[in-house]
């Protein structure tokens, strides 16, 4: 008996034959299809030249397969462990003739700085902008999208559902206390950090945990406190999402001024974050949901 389902979050509508046979449930995908459109994308062949100016995008291209078509990546597309040995590229200060000397035939940014879009169509080079997601439902939905205009769709969707699955486990799983767990997410020493409307701090809302940046400044979302503020507020968890450019650490955050009276230094609440990790929205980002939850129990046990 074949059925059809609709799979995914690309909003492709693409219909998956799903083959069922003796009580077995067994998902088979077709091979890739082009023309293929996402968006206002249309790509008519599989692309055999990518270069990636999002990190967040190279570690997706990785992740579904599609790593052996990426050519070039942005300077900090630092994982895995392959980008070491690609071309790198400006992603800030793009260069259309350096970009366009690589004959790429799908380009993907994160951001559009200069018009890069319009310069490399008039090219006749495809891109696509993977912009940064709000939400969970985003990230899954760009990964499929990237499957989809690589023909890796199958293995997007698979890896999309296992993220899905993971996350959902440690968000149903984290113990949420009451009245809710605060925390400040430290951006870089200079004490920027984020409220609970951005992606990350839906992430931890999600999780039971309150920024203490919320209502401190209107209309902002990545404001900077002042020391005064964070001792007032006194934080719960720190999470520091800055131990790789500022060397931060739960030490160095221990000796600040007025610190160590700190309820989340006392308590060894002090979160060290990868800062890769913590800025990018791609597969690792259930690691960044398995450390905070960690950090959660943790913490939770202590009292």
């Amino acid at each position: 008996m074949k059925l059809s389902r609709l799979v995914g979050f690309a909003g492709l509508f693409l219909l998956v034959p799903t083959l069922v046979a003796c009580g077995d449930d067994t998902t088979t995908t077709p091979a890739p299809v082009f023309p293929v459109t996402v968006g206002e994308l249309t790509l008519e062949s599989e692309p055999q030249r990518i270069v990636s100016m999002s990190a967040t995008a190279t570690e997706m291209l990785f992740a579904i397969g599609a790593g052996d078509k990426v050519v070039a990546v942005d300077n900090f597309s630092n994982y895995p462990a392959e980008t070491s040995a690609l071309e790198k590229v400006d992603a800030y200060q793009p260069n259309v003739e350096a970009i366009s000397g690589l004959s790429p035939d799908l380009v993907i940014i994160s951001y559009d700085p200069g018009n890069l879009i319009e310069q490399l169509n008039a090219l006749s080079i495809p891109v696509f902008a993977a912009y940064a997601v709000s939400n969970l439902a985003g990230v899954y939905e760009q990964i499929e999208q990237l499957g989809a205009l690589t023909g890796r769709l199958a293995e997007a969707v698979q890896l999309s559902a296992t993220m899905q699955s993971d996350i959902a486990a440690l968000v149903d799983g984290v113990t949420k206390a009451q009245p809710p767990l605060t925390y400040f997410y430290e951006l870089d020493p200079t004490l920027y950090t984020i409220t609970s409307n951005t992606f990350i701090g839906g992430v931890m809302s999600s999780l039971g945990l309150v920024s203490i940046a919320d209502g401190v400044e209107a209309g902002n979302d990545y404001p900077q406190l002042s020391a005064e503020v964070l001792v007032e507020k006194n934080p719960a968890i720190i999470f520091l999402a800055d131990t790789k450019c500022c060397a931060q650490s739960a030490q160095t955050v221990a000796e600040r001024d007025g610190w160590a009276g700190l309820g989340a230094v006392q308590s060894g609440g002090i979160v060290e974050l990868d800062d890769d990790i913590a800025s990018r929205w791609g597969p690792r980002l259930v690691d960044l949901v398995r450390t905070v939850v960690e950090a959660i129990t943790s913490l939770l046990a202590k009292q």
